[in-house]
């Protein structure tokens, strides 16, 4: 057994002072957790902005303490035995407890620096001679000196920003991240991992409830041990805790008047198999429709075959709204820059000033309404889509996924709205959430470089035979994007769909080396009847207050080995 950690933000309304019984409203409640997270917020900062150092970056790089012992994986306790100690500030009376969460957020934020600094120093290493393109050779020596994971957008952002501080200092590279950047910020939160019974204590108390014990400062700059008080902070769970899960020590902050509690829970799972696969989903990215998938299954013979049906999860109408979004977005932050040109060019004497500030403000509102309507969108259609591809998995008895890695995925040679589109996907939140919801049932995800998939024929060969694309399966002679089509064996289907197929034999054991053996098209001679009866009920998909057109889950009997799942009644003669 093995252990699943996720994140659950839930909302405190309000707080009982624990000497007194007095009950605080939200309003007050988010006041002194603000004074709290404030105070920590500041040793942090004071923290960061001390070690922004290459002589001290490099001593938490070496992961060796002043006693010379390997240091924690605590933060808060690396960062004592390296000696960076940090004292409240005059007049101000903070406990122990309080410096212990500062340290541990510090650490965190100097950590996550170690590797966007060994990303820099990577490529200033390996610098290419055209930075806007790398020639094949500066690409393996770069790839051969990078960390583990680092995807190529990552690598073409740093080197933008790498060529921008090289054309600003004469063409001097920078000589590492301290001075290609400053310190990271720190956001006003508490970090109550690094706390004990001290600070905060958590039990649960039903089912859907737990309460949070933690004390607080009850004005803004406490003195002494007597403006601090224990309040009881009553939380309601969300569903998506189950019962069994035990609950961690949460961060408290305060956002829009609100005081949210991310409340990390950690539920027992069963280790998915890395072996002994039999059946297989595969998934391909698309443009407007998000996923297309297929069944895959491995024979005795070592040949993947499919059922030739075809999964799609089209999300035409919520991307529409996605691109809708994302040009208002835009526009905002155009016109927001044309307001601090404007203000930039006056005297603060002008009386114009008045009137551009508040633009400038009611612009900026407007921007950060829409920012958050794209993220609520793109977190719903994420975990839409993801929930409906570990549906389709469960109910074809499959045991892993297949999905093309991204970070191998470019939108190169198309025109700017496609590429715009491309960028604008949510593929990460997508495979997060996959790996998220194939962990409680014990489904394996594997990512497939994305080589080759859209380009080579699934059916036909050793895998070498290059497919067509054109418009549509009636203009095989145009040159076009959506359709695919072999002329070696006349295979004619959905560009999506071939990839999909491809997706899911390349690694599956046994093939060869070049990851491309073809997968045979074997249709079932007793096809089910077309009812749905797996987890999702609904064909339409709801993404918030959108619809999404999905494929629905079909059970597969001769592919599952599972017990058998209901299905509806034939109908007669008459109506047949």
């Amino acid at each position: 057994m093995s252990k699943l950690t996720a994140t659950a933000t839930c909302t405190a309304h309000g707080a009982i002072v624990e000497q007194t019984g007095e009950v605080l409203p939200q309003s007050l409640l988010a006041q002194r957790v603000a004074w709290l997270a404030g105070l920590a917020q500041d040793r942090t900062t004071d923290i960061v902005a001390a070690r922004w150092s290459k002589a001290d970056l490099d001593a938490l790089w070496s992961g060796v303490g002043l006693d010379g012992r390997a240091l924690p994986a605590k933060g808060w306790m690396a960062v004592r035995r390296l000696g960076w100690g940090v004292r409240p500030a005059p007049g101000v009376h903070v406990c122990d407890r309080v410096l212990r969460c500062a340290q541990e957020q510090a650490a965190r934020l100097l950590r996550l620096a170690l590797h966007r600094r060994a990303v820099v120093a990577a490529i200033v290493a390996t610098w290419p001679r055209g930075p806007r393109r790398r020639t094949e050779a500066e690409w393996a020596a770069l790839r051969a000196v990078l960390p583990d994971g680092v995807g190529a957008a990552e690598i073409r952002n740093r080197t933008r920003q790498i060529r921008a501080y090289r054309d600003a200092h004469g063409g001097v590279l920078p000589a590492d991240l301290t001075a290609l950047e400053g310190p990271p910020g720190c956001a006003a939160q508490i970090v109550l991992a690094a706390a004990d019974r001290q600070l905060a204590t958590l039990e649960r108390t039903g089912e859907r409830s737990a309460r949070l014990r933690v004390k607080l400062p009850v004005i803004a700059c406490p003195a002494s041990g007597r403006d601090w008080a224990w309040h009881l902070l009553p939380i309601a769970l969300p569903p998506t805790v189950p019962a069994e899960a035990k609950l961690c020590s949460p961060a408290l902050r305060v956002h829009n008047g609100r005081v949210r509690v991310d409340l990390p829970f950690q539920t027992p799972i069963a280790v998915a198999p890395a072996t002994g696969h039999v059946i297989g989903c595969g998934f391909d990215w698309g443009l407007n429709t998000l996923l297309t998938g297929t069944i895959g299954r491995l024979t005795a013979g070592g040949r993947v075959v499919t059922d030739g049906r075809p999964l799609s999860y089209d999300a035409s109408g919520v991307s529409a709204k996605l691109h809708r979004l994302r040009d208002q977005r835009e526009h905002l932050a155009a016109k927001k820059q044309h307001q601090e040109r404007l203000v930039a060019g006056i005297t603060p004497a002008d009386p114009r000033v008045a009137e551009l500030a508040a633009a400038y403000e009611v612009i900026g509102v407007e921007h950060e309404r829409v920012c958050a309507r794209i993220r609520r969108l793109n977190k719903a259609l994420a975990w839409s889509a993801a929930r409906w591809a570990v549906d389709q998995a469960l109910a074809a008895g499959a045991t892993v996924i297949y999905l093309e890695d991204l970070a191998t995925l470019e939108a190169r040679g198309r025109r700017g709205r496609a590429n715009a589109r491309l960028s604008g996907q949510v593929r990460g939140q997508v495979v997060e959430a996959i790996r998220h919801l194939a962990a409680k049932h014990a489904i394996a995800v594997v990512t497939v470089p994305a080589r080759g998939t859209s380009r080579y024929c699934p059916r036909c060969g050793d895998g070498t035979s290059v497919l067509t694309h054109c418009p549509a399966p009636d203009r095989l002679a145009e040159k076009g994007w959506a359709w695919a089509w072999c002329p070696d064996c006349d295979l004619s289907c959905d560009r999506d769909w071939a990839a999909a197929e491809r997706t899911v034999p390349a690694p599956v054991p046994g093939t060869p080396g070049t990851g491309q053996r073809p997968a045979g098209q074997a249709p079932q001679t007793t096809r089910p009847p077309a009812g749905r009866t797996g987890l999702v009920r609904d064909a339409q998909h709801r993404t918030g207050f959108h619809r999404v057109a999905a494929t629905p889950v079909l059970p597969l009997g001769p592919y599952a080995n599972g017990p058998p799942r209901p299905r509806p009644p034939d109908l007669p003669e008459s109506l047949r």
